[in-house]
Protein backbone atom coordinates (compact mmCIF):
# COMPACT_ATOMS: atom_id res chain seq x y z
CA UNK A 1 0.00 0.00 0.00
CA UNK A 2 1.54 3.47 -0.96
CA UNK A 3 1.96 5.74 1.68
CA UNK A 4 -0.66 8.54 1.00
CA UNK A 5 -3.57 5.63 0.70
CA UNK A 6 -1.88 4.15 4.20
CA UNK A 7 -2.40 7.77 5.34
CA UNK A 8 -5.97 7.47 3.80
CA UNK A 9 -7.05 4.43 5.55
CA UNK A 10 -5.64 5.61 8.78
CA UNK A 11 -7.76 8.98 8.21
CA UNK A 12 -10.87 7.12 7.51
CA UNK A 13 -10.29 4.99 11.18
CA UNK A 14 -9.95 8.61 13.04
CA UNK A 15 -13.61 9.67 11.45
CA UNK A 16 -15.21 6.66 12.13
CA UNK A 17 -13.71 6.80 15.71
CA UNK A 18 -15.09 9.89 16.61
CA UNK A 19 -18.67 8.45 15.04
CA UNK A 20 -19.34 6.43 17.94
CA UNK A 21 -19.75 9.01 20.10
CA UNK A 22 -21.33 11.05 17.86
CA UNK A 23 -23.85 8.45 16.95
CA UNK A 24 -24.28 8.37 20.56
CA UNK A 25 -25.65 12.33 20.72
CA UNK A 26 -27.92 11.69 17.93
CA UNK A 27 -29.66 8.89 19.34
CA UNK A 28 -30.76 11.23 22.49
CA UNK A 29 -33.31 12.32 20.23
CA UNK A 30 -33.49 10.23 17.21
CA UNK A 31 -34.94 6.82 17.09
CA UNK A 32 -32.26 4.36 15.89
CA UNK A 33 -33.92 2.94 12.90
CA UNK A 34 -35.27 6.40 11.72
CA UNK A 35 -31.53 7.78 12.51
CA UNK A 36 -30.04 5.08 10.24
CA UNK A 37 -32.62 5.67 7.49
CA UNK A 38 -32.82 9.87 7.70
CA UNK A 39 -28.31 9.35 7.09
CA UNK A 40 -28.68 7.38 4.03
CA UNK A 41 -31.89 9.39 2.41
CA UNK A 42 -29.49 12.45 3.10
CA UNK A 43 -26.47 10.89 1.34
CA UNK A 44 -28.24 9.45 -1.51
CA UNK A 45 -30.35 13.27 -2.17
CA UNK A 46 -29.73 15.16 -4.10
CA UNK A 47 -26.37 13.41 -4.84
CA UNK A 48 -27.94 11.06 -7.10
CA UNK A 49 -28.74 13.71 -9.66
CA UNK A 50 -25.01 14.57 -9.23
CA UNK A 51 -23.46 11.46 -9.60
CA UNK A 52 -23.68 8.90 -12.27
CA UNK A 53 -24.54 5.34 -11.11
CA UNK A 54 -21.74 3.02 -11.42
CA UNK A 55 -21.46 0.88 -14.14
CA UNK A 56 -21.97 -2.52 -12.19
CA UNK A 57 -24.63 -5.24 -11.90
CA UNK A 58 -27.58 -3.79 -9.88
CA UNK A 59 -27.41 -6.74 -8.03
CA UNK A 60 -24.36 -5.37 -6.66
CA UNK A 61 -25.58 -1.86 -5.57
CA UNK A 62 -28.58 -3.65 -3.86
CA UNK A 63 -26.71 -6.19 -2.19
CA UNK A 64 -23.95 -2.99 -0.74
CA UNK A 65 -27.38 -1.00 0.59
CA UNK A 66 -28.36 -3.84 2.46
CA UNK A 67 -25.69 -4.89 4.03
CA UNK A 68 -24.15 -1.73 4.74
CA UNK A 69 -26.97 0.46 5.14
CA UNK A 70 -29.68 -1.82 6.49
CA UNK A 71 -27.48 -4.42 8.19
CA UNK A 72 -24.58 -2.92 9.44
CA UNK A 73 -26.27 0.40 10.91
CA UNK A 74 -29.76 -0.52 11.55
CA UNK A 75 -27.80 -3.06 14.04
CA UNK A 76 -25.51 -1.03 15.44
CA UNK A 77 -27.57 2.19 15.91
CA UNK A 78 -30.17 -0.42 17.83
CA UNK A 79 -27.82 -1.63 19.78
CA UNK A 80 -26.85 1.40 20.82
CA UNK A 81 -29.92 2.32 21.68
CA UNK A 82 -30.10 -0.13 23.74
CA UNK A 83 -27.43 0.68 25.95
CA UNK A 84 -24.59 -0.63 24.51
CA UNK A 85 -21.74 2.29 25.89
CA UNK A 86 -20.09 3.98 22.36
CA UNK A 87 -17.01 3.17 23.44
CA UNK A 88 -17.51 -0.35 23.31
CA UNK A 89 -19.72 -0.44 20.25
CA UNK A 90 -16.58 0.96 18.65
CA UNK A 91 -14.84 -2.18 20.16
CA UNK A 92 -17.33 -4.98 19.36
CA UNK A 93 -17.69 -3.83 15.44
CA UNK A 94 -13.92 -4.29 14.77
CA UNK A 95 -14.64 -7.98 14.42
CA UNK A 96 -15.77 -7.11 11.27
CA UNK A 97 -12.11 -7.58 10.16
CA UNK A 98 -12.77 -11.58 11.25
CA UNK A 99 -15.68 -11.40 9.03
CA UNK A 100 -13.94 -9.72 6.15
CA UNK A 101 -11.06 -11.93 6.22
CA UNK A 102 -13.14 -15.61 6.19
CA UNK A 103 -16.02 -14.07 3.95
CA UNK A 104 -12.83 -12.56 1.44
CA UNK A 105 -11.21 -15.99 1.11
CA UNK A 106 -14.30 -17.77 0.43
CA UNK A 107 -16.01 -15.64 -1.79
CA UNK A 108 -12.92 -13.90 -3.87
CA UNK A 109 -10.15 -16.64 -2.97
CA UNK A 110 -8.03 -14.02 -1.29
CA UNK A 111 -5.49 -15.93 1.03
CA UNK A 112 -3.93 -12.96 3.57
CA UNK A 113 -0.57 -13.38 3.59
CA UNK A 114 1.75 -14.82 6.89
CA UNK A 115 2.46 -11.23 7.87
CA UNK A 116 -1.16 -10.08 7.57
CA UNK A 117 -2.66 -12.63 9.54
CA UNK A 118 0.43 -12.08 12.24
CA UNK A 119 -0.92 -8.51 12.34
CA UNK A 120 -4.68 -9.08 12.76
CA UNK A 121 -3.41 -11.65 15.57
CA UNK A 122 -1.49 -9.07 17.90
CA UNK A 123 -4.21 -6.32 16.86
CA UNK A 124 -6.98 -8.69 17.89
CA UNK A 125 -5.15 -9.21 21.24
CA UNK A 126 -5.27 -5.66 21.89
CA UNK A 127 -8.90 -5.47 21.30
CA UNK A 128 -9.37 -8.17 24.00
CA UNK A 129 -6.85 -6.12 26.66
CA UNK A 130 -9.13 -3.33 26.03
CA UNK A 131 -12.18 -5.00 26.58
CA UNK A 132 -11.02 -6.71 29.33
CA UNK A 133 -9.49 -3.36 30.83
CA UNK A 134 -12.98 -2.06 30.55
CA UNK A 135 -14.38 -4.49 32.83
CA UNK A 136 -17.84 -3.43 31.24
CA UNK A 137 -20.38 -6.19 31.19
CA UNK A 138 -23.51 -5.12 28.46
CA UNK A 139 -26.17 -6.48 27.99
CA UNK A 140 -26.62 -9.95 25.78
CA UNK A 141 -28.86 -8.91 23.52
CA UNK A 142 -26.89 -5.30 22.32
CA UNK A 143 -24.07 -7.05 21.96
CA UNK A 144 -24.99 -9.66 19.90
CA UNK A 145 -26.87 -6.96 17.58
CA UNK A 146 -23.04 -4.97 17.34
CA UNK A 147 -21.65 -8.52 16.34
CA UNK A 148 -24.59 -9.06 13.41
CA UNK A 149 -23.86 -5.37 12.44
CA UNK A 150 -20.40 -6.21 11.88
CA UNK A 151 -20.67 -9.21 10.17
CA UNK A 152 -23.18 -7.15 7.74
CA UNK A 153 -20.21 -4.79 7.45
CA UNK A 154 -17.82 -7.57 6.57
CA UNK A 155 -20.28 -9.04 4.12
CA UNK A 156 -20.81 -5.72 2.30
CA UNK A 157 -16.57 -5.31 1.85
CA UNK A 158 -16.72 -7.91 0.02
CA UNK A 159 -19.48 -7.41 -2.21
CA UNK A 160 -17.82 -3.31 -2.64
CA UNK A 161 -14.55 -5.79 -3.83
CA UNK A 162 -16.93 -7.78 -5.89
CA UNK A 163 -18.60 -5.24 -7.31
CA UNK A 164 -15.21 -3.64 -9.27
CA UNK A 165 -17.18 -0.31 -9.01
CA UNK A 166 -14.88 2.41 -11.41
CA UNK A 167 -15.70 4.78 -8.61
CA UNK A 168 -16.20 4.57 -5.33
CA UNK A 169 -18.36 7.58 -4.65
CA UNK A 170 -20.85 6.35 -7.48
CA UNK A 171 -21.41 2.91 -5.36
CA UNK A 172 -21.80 5.06 -2.00
CA UNK A 173 -24.60 7.05 -3.39
CA UNK A 174 -26.71 5.15 -5.40
CA UNK A 175 -26.53 1.71 -3.08
CA UNK A 176 -27.63 4.61 -0.24
CA UNK A 177 -30.80 4.82 -2.23
CA UNK A 178 -31.40 1.04 -0.64
CA UNK A 179 -31.45 1.04 2.98
CA UNK A 180 -34.30 4.14 3.57
CA UNK A 181 -37.07 2.31 2.55
CA UNK A 182 -36.39 -1.04 4.66
CA UNK A 183 -35.22 1.05 7.35
CA UNK A 184 -38.34 3.79 7.55
CA UNK A 185 -40.87 0.46 7.34
CA UNK A 186 -38.77 -1.17 10.28
CA UNK A 187 -39.07 2.10 12.25
CA UNK A 188 -43.02 2.38 12.05
CA UNK A 189 -43.23 -1.09 12.83
CA UNK A 190 -40.86 -1.29 15.98
CA UNK A 191 -40.38 2.53 16.89
CA UNK A 192 -44.05 3.34 16.07
CA UNK A 193 -45.62 6.63 14.27
CA UNK A 194 -45.44 8.35 17.69
CA UNK A 195 -41.50 8.22 18.44
CA UNK A 196 -40.64 9.52 14.62
CA UNK A 197 -43.57 12.43 14.74
CA UNK A 198 -42.01 13.44 18.26
CA UNK A 199 -38.42 13.35 16.50
CA UNK A 200 -39.79 15.50 13.71
CA UNK A 201 -41.73 17.94 16.31
CA UNK A 202 -38.09 18.11 18.05
CA UNK A 203 -36.75 18.94 14.95
CA UNK A 204 -39.32 21.53 14.07
CA UNK A 205 -38.45 23.64 17.57
CA UNK A 206 -34.43 23.39 17.70
CA UNK A 207 -33.11 23.64 21.08
CA UNK A 208 -29.48 22.92 22.74
CA UNK A 209 -29.73 19.45 22.76
CA UNK A 210 -31.49 18.98 19.49
CA UNK A 211 -29.16 21.34 18.16
CA UNK A 212 -26.32 18.61 18.79
CA UNK A 213 -28.33 15.91 17.73
CA UNK A 214 -28.69 17.81 14.19
CA UNK A 215 -24.89 18.06 14.24
CA UNK A 216 -24.72 14.80 14.70
CA UNK A 217 -26.79 13.93 11.95
CA UNK A 218 -24.57 16.02 9.50
CA UNK A 219 -21.62 14.21 10.69
CA UNK A 220 -22.44 11.14 9.88
CA UNK A 221 -23.65 11.72 6.71
CA UNK A 222 -20.32 14.55 5.70
CA UNK A 223 -17.60 13.24 7.41
CA UNK A 224 -18.91 9.46 8.23
CA UNK A 225 -20.58 8.29 5.10
CA UNK A 226 -19.57 10.58 2.39
CA UNK A 227 -16.14 11.26 3.27
CA UNK A 228 -15.24 7.79 5.23
CA UNK A 229 -16.98 5.45 3.14
CA UNK A 230 -16.45 7.28 -0.08
CA UNK A 231 -12.76 6.52 0.77
CA UNK A 232 -12.93 3.32 1.87
CA UNK A 233 -14.69 2.33 -1.02
CA UNK A 234 -12.07 3.44 -3.10
CA UNK A 235 -9.60 1.39 -1.06
CA UNK A 236 -10.89 -1.44 -1.07
CA UNK A 237 -11.27 -1.36 -5.30
CA UNK A 238 -7.78 -0.87 -5.06
CA UNK A 239 -6.49 -3.21 -2.66
CA UNK A 240 -7.67 -6.49 -1.75
CA UNK A 241 -10.60 -6.49 1.45
CA UNK A 242 -7.92 -8.22 3.65
CA UNK A 243 -5.27 -5.55 3.32
CA UNK A 244 -8.15 -2.45 4.06
CA UNK A 245 -9.84 -4.33 6.85
CA UNK A 246 -7.47 -4.58 9.20
CA UNK A 247 -7.15 -0.56 9.26
CA UNK A 248 -10.10 -0.42 11.50
CA UNK A 249 -8.63 -1.79 14.07
CA UNK A 250 -7.53 1.72 14.64
CA UNK A 251 -11.26 3.11 15.29
CA UNK A 252 -11.87 1.31 18.99
CA UNK A 253 -8.35 3.38 20.23
CA UNK A 254 -10.05 6.75 18.60
CA UNK A 255 -13.49 5.53 19.55
CA UNK A 256 -12.72 4.80 23.42
CA UNK A 257 -10.60 7.89 23.42
CA UNK A 258 -13.26 10.47 22.06
CA UNK A 259 -15.81 8.51 24.44
CA UNK A 260 -13.69 9.52 27.40
CA UNK A 261 -13.28 12.88 26.36
CA UNK A 262 -16.76 13.63 25.14
CA UNK A 263 -18.69 11.01 27.15
CA UNK A 264 -17.47 11.07 30.38
CA UNK A 265 -16.20 7.09 29.36
CA UNK A 266 -13.10 6.39 31.24
CA UNK A 267 -9.99 5.14 29.92
CA UNK A 268 -7.11 3.11 32.26
CA UNK A 269 -3.85 1.92 31.80
CA UNK A 270 -4.81 -1.37 30.69
CA UNK A 271 -6.85 0.38 28.06
CA UNK A 272 -4.19 2.14 26.58
CA UNK A 273 -1.66 -0.74 26.52
CA UNK A 274 -4.03 -2.10 24.45
CA UNK A 275 -4.92 0.79 22.43
CA UNK A 276 -0.78 0.28 21.78
CA UNK A 277 -1.04 -3.24 20.79
CA UNK A 278 -3.48 -2.56 18.02
CA UNK A 279 -1.69 0.17 16.35
CA UNK A 280 1.30 -2.27 16.26
CA UNK A 281 -0.76 -4.74 14.93
CA UNK A 282 -1.90 -2.30 12.12
CA UNK A 283 2.26 -1.68 11.83
CA UNK A 284 2.57 -5.53 11.23
CA UNK A 285 -0.33 -5.70 8.40
CA UNK A 286 1.51 -3.12 6.24
CA UNK A 287 3.56 -5.01 3.18
CA UNK A 288 7.20 -5.85 4.36
CA UNK A 289 8.39 -3.70 1.05
CA UNK A 290 6.91 -1.63 -1.31
CA UNK A 291 5.53 -2.65 -4.44
CA UNK A 292 4.45 0.58 -6.37
CA UNK A 293 3.06 -1.59 -9.75
CA UNK A 294 0.83 -3.91 -7.85
CA UNK A 295 -1.34 -1.25 -6.04
CA UNK A 296 -2.52 0.53 -8.38
CA UNK A 297 -4.06 -2.77 -10.15
CA UNK A 298 -5.98 -0.86 -13.04
CA UNK A 299 -7.50 -3.70 -14.71
CA UNK A 300 -9.47 -4.54 -12.14
CA UNK A 301 -10.84 -1.24 -11.22
CA UNK A 302 -12.62 -1.21 -14.71
CA UNK A 303 -16.31 -1.80 -14.36
CA UNK A 304 -18.00 -5.28 -15.98
CA UNK A 305 -20.09 -4.95 -18.41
Amino acid sequence: MRPRHFALAVTVAVIWGVNFAVIEIGLRHFPPLLFAALRFTLVALPAIFLVPRPAVPVRWIVAVGLFLGAGQFGLLFTAMHLGLPAGLASLVMQSQVIFTLGLAAAALGERPGGHRIAGVVVASAGILVIALGRGAHAPLLPLLLALGGAASWGAANVCIRKAEAPAGLGLLVWSSLVPPLPLLALSVLVEGGDRIGAAFSLAAVPGPTMAGSLAALAYVVVLSTFVGFGAWNALLRRYPAGTVAPFTMLVPVVGMATAWLWLGERLNTVELLGGLLVLAGLAVTRPRRPAPAAPERAAPATSRP
